[in-house]
């Protein structure tokens, strides 16, 4: 603490006292004028917040998400002149030193979709922001040239919410892209594996049924077939033997045909298919 010389002084130290680390505020002339900050230095001022803000809209939007945390008082989303960005409550000073960024963006973060929630924080960004560089400009006297050059300069720029937009719409088009490209891999698996896995699941079980009824079938069938030669029906597990001829069934036994001697055979004759060929000769 030192003694102010002067009333000049007093005042000089009172303008170096103001908790501004976004702007610093120049110190006066010797003539007691303004040596206001320039268009240039206004500028870089808004990029950097504005690239600060990007940033916490897209490649750190996990960690803005988990600041924003709705059981939390009113936050701000902050962009900072270094390039990066915090989020914070309001000040505390009435009026704040500058332009405060909407308020309570964290209520809103569970009660809409993601994406909405971003953009709309983005567009009240873009508002905050110029907000921001034309309270410089009115704050170190910028005439109405200077203040069109601002406008150019800034307005050249993408705005944020363009860019958020952007990024959120690339992001959902690469994610659509990924779930249909693993689902086609995995198509693509199963077909160059020929189904072969599958098949023994689904397949055989109506298969297998079939055989059984066609088992069954044949079973009620030759039950009701009698023998050629003694006239009683078919008995399980009986050999039995069709004529390729006449189309008759026979016991193995009443013909004398074993099983082992029914293999050899390419085209069997009854014995009354056999008799009536050797008649007509």
């Amino acid at each position: 603490i030192f003694r102010a010389k002067s009333k000049a002084s007093v005042f000089c130290l009172l303008l170096l006292s103001v908790k501004n680390t976004s702007c610093s505020v120049r110190i006066m002339n010797r003539d007691g004028a303004y040596n206001p900050r320039t268009v240039e230095e206004v500028f870089r001022d808004y990029n950097g917040r504005r690239n600060g803000m990007i940033k916490a809209l897209t490649t750190d939007v996990h960690e803005f998400h988990r600041l924003c945390d709705p059981e939390k008082e009113n936050l701000c989303l902050y962009g900072l002149p270094s390039e990066d960005w915090e989020v914070n409550l309001p000040a505390e000073e009435v009026p704040p030193e500058l332009p405060e960024p909407v308020l309570g963006i964290n209520f809103a973060r569970n009660g809409m979709l993601e994406k909405d929630w971003l953009s709309l924080v983005a567009v009240h960004s873009d508002a905050w922001l110029m907000a921001v560089a034309f309270f410089f400009g009115a704050r170190f006297g910028f005439d109405k040239a200077d203040r069109k050059r601002l406008f150019n300069m800034v307005n050249d720029l993408p705005t944020v919410f363009e860019v958020v937009t952007d990024f959120l719409a690339r992001k959902l088009s690469k994610e659509k892209y990924s779930v249909s490209n693993n689902s086609s891999n995995r198509s693509k698996s199963n077909s160059k594996r020929g189904g072969s896995e599958a098949r023994p699941i689904a397949k055989p079980a109506p298969k297998e049924e079939e055989e059984e009824e066609e088992e069954n079938d044949d079973d009620d069938e030759e039950g009701d077939t009698a023998c050629g030669a003694c006239g009683e029906t078919y008995a399980r597990d009986e050999f039995w033997i069709c004529c390729d001829m006449c189309e008759n069934w026979f016991h193995g036994k009443c013909v004398k045909i074993t099983p082992a001697r029914a293999e050899h055979i390419k085209q069997y004759k009854c014995p009354s298919c056999s008799n009536n060929k050797r008649g007509r000769s």
